[in-house]
């Protein structure tokens, strides 16, 4: 087992090293790669997927309130844009992860690695919506929230590649886009991650440490190791070539989305 602790740790290690870098967060590195090693443990091949994911949401619980203070800090966040989506979010994750548990290991590798693929293509091109409207009303932003929201639970994301164009599209300016964004991650978090407790709860064969579909081990140690590297990762955003980065960033995430897909296949 001393292996694989090691293993969590370099992963937690790695993900939040890039998740302050690049502020991107740790997602799409931590679900394959935590597929893979779910799988060469033997963890039972239909839960693979619901493990990952749910293991990877539950650490945002955690890495966005760094995050979304700094934002705060910096007077980034529209509280009442967060106010306004939030009831939309938490309802959409929470039943995104209630449908994450009624499909199969391999329909949710197949739309992660579709989706994956959309945000890689995205970094890749720098694609920025044009700027056309104004948000939306109450309404509006409940069903869009609920998109977001249900979007994110089924690929354990905290929302911004979904959230952030959004707003940019509807001319809210980009860093308050982005630190909007941070703040509506904390609410994508607790509710994924409640809904992926639920939803595994009476779950058969799971390994021992499992809380639902939340693999409790590898949690702790993700969270203490991409706590630690996440700041270090941050530092250096304005010292190395960052647009670069995402793009070979990009490139590592489909890989990766790959590798897993071809592993669960």
């Amino acid at each position: 087992m001393t292996i694989w602790w090691l293993a969590y740790g370099a992963l937690g290690m790695f993900a939040g090293f890039c998740a302050g870098l690049l502020g991107i967060g740790g997602g799409g590195i931590m679900v394959p790669l935590l597929a893979v090693m779910f799988t060469a443990q033997q963890f039972p091949a239909e839960h693979v997927m619901h493990l990952a994911l749910g293991t990877s949401l539950a650490t945002i619980v955690f890495t966005s309130v760094s995050s979304l203070r700094a934002h705060h800090r910096h007077g980034a966040v529209l509280w009442p844009v967060v106010k306004a989506i939030a009831p939309g979010i938490v309802f959409g994750t929470f039943l995104g992860a209630q449908v994450v548990g009624h499909v199969t290991t391999q329909f949710l590798a197949i739309f992660f690695v579709v989706f994956m693929a959309y945000v890689s293509v995205q970094m890749i091109l720098n694609v920025k919506p044009k700027p056309s409207r104004s948000l939306p009303g109450a309404g509006g932003m409940f069903v869009v929230g609920t998109g977001i929201g249900g979007v994110s639970a089924l690929v354990a994301i905290g929302g911004g590649s979904l959230s952030v164009p959004f707003m940019t599209w509807c001319n809210v300016k980009v860093h308050q886009a982005i630190g909007t964004s941070a703040a509506i991650g904390f609410p994508i978090a607790l509710a994924g991650t409640a809904g992926y407790m639920v939803s595994g709860y009476g779950a058969t064969h799971l390994p021992s440490g499992s809380l639902g579909f939340i693999f409790l081990p590898a949690l702790t140690v993700l969270v203490l190791a991409s706590v630690v590297m996440a700041p270090l990762g941050a530092r250096l955003a304005h010292r190395l070539p960052v647009a670069t980065l995402k793009r070979i960033f990009a490139g590592v995430l489909i890989f990766l989305s790959l590798k897993m897909l071809h592993s669960l296949l």
